[in-house]
């Protein structure tokens, strides 16, 4: 029998235990921490999940443990439950940006099963998707088990290398900020040209939807997607020209090159036992 404790119920935790209920999992199977009373209060009435005392009792109960409090606060969450996993020895599931894998295994002991994972805020909807990277002492089975995990809010990507998660992070776990901005700028750029506030949200959010929904249920490329839509001569190939001669494609390049920078340095920083 899986049971799973969390470690902390923020909104992905509670995302997750809302994904994992809703597939059929039993909420008596799930166990959470958190300091904040009313989180637990809320999770336990919404979800019917079981509170744990401490992360001690937590490990105890959960054959694995999914770690999401935040990144900070690592080191001495996972320090002071040591003695606890090294006894019991569970799949360890971490769901933190920038914190390593060879971090965790440091703070709580070697020897054991730790999959590490990138979400997305759309996994907050059941939308996103996760890179994930097992290290050599997962089994199938665990490793199984945290894709069921981790698929009950999206798809999941498995990498062959942990480096790969820092790309992973400019791509997905950035990404939604980038089509964020893109819809920002035309919600601005339909109302220079006339069109009132909430038609010009309409227009985009519905637009960003289904291009989206053409991209993911088709077997076509974008490339070859977006050549299907441009008319030689027509407004399309005359609105794709101007993005080319901004810089778009440079734009793009040099923003996830960024993100993927800055999502080493934070690993560095966040890796520090201080």
């Amino acid at each position: 029998m899986n049971t799973i404790g969390f470690v902390g119920g923020g909104n992905m935790a509670t995302s997750i235990i809302g994904g994992l209920v809703a597939s059929g999992f039993d909420a008596k199977n799930i166990f959470v921490t958190d300091l904040d009373s009313n989180k637990l209060e809320k999770l336990q009435v919404d979800f019917g999940i079981t509170p744990a005392q401490d992360n001690a009792e937590l490990v105890a109960k959960a054959s694995t443990i999914v770690l999401s409090v935040k990144p900070q606060v690592f080191h001495p969450v996972l320090k002071e439950m040591q003695q606890a996993v090294q006894m019991h020895k569970p799949l360890v599931i971490s769901i933190a940006a920038g914190i390593r894998e060879k971090e965790i295994s440091r703070w709580l002991g070697d020897e054991l099963a730790i999959v590490r994972t990138m979400p997305n805020t759309p996994a907050l909807v059941q939308a996103g998707v996760t890179g994930m990277f097992a290290n050599p002492l997962v089994s199938q089975q665990q490793k199984d088990f945290a894709n069921d995990v981790l698929s009950a809010v999206g798809s999941t990507v498995w990498l062959n290398e942990e480096t790969q998660l820092d790309a992973v992070t400019a791509i997905s776990g950035s990404g939604p900020a980038y089509f964020f901005m893109v819809m920002e700028a035309m919600e601005n750029a339909a109302k220079e040209l006339g069109v009132d506030e909430q038609s010009a949200r309409q227009l985009v959010l519905q637009t960003a939807f289904g291009a989206a929904k053409i991209a993911s249920q088709g077997e076509d490329s974008p490339t070859v997607l977006r050549e299907k839509v441009t008319s030689p001569g027509g407004t399309t190939e005359q609105g794709l020209l101007a993005l080319e001669k901004g810089g778009l494609r440079q734009a793009f390049s040099q923003a996830l090159k960024a993100a993927r920078d800055r999502s080493i340095e934070l690993g560095d920083i966040l890796g520090e036992d201080a």
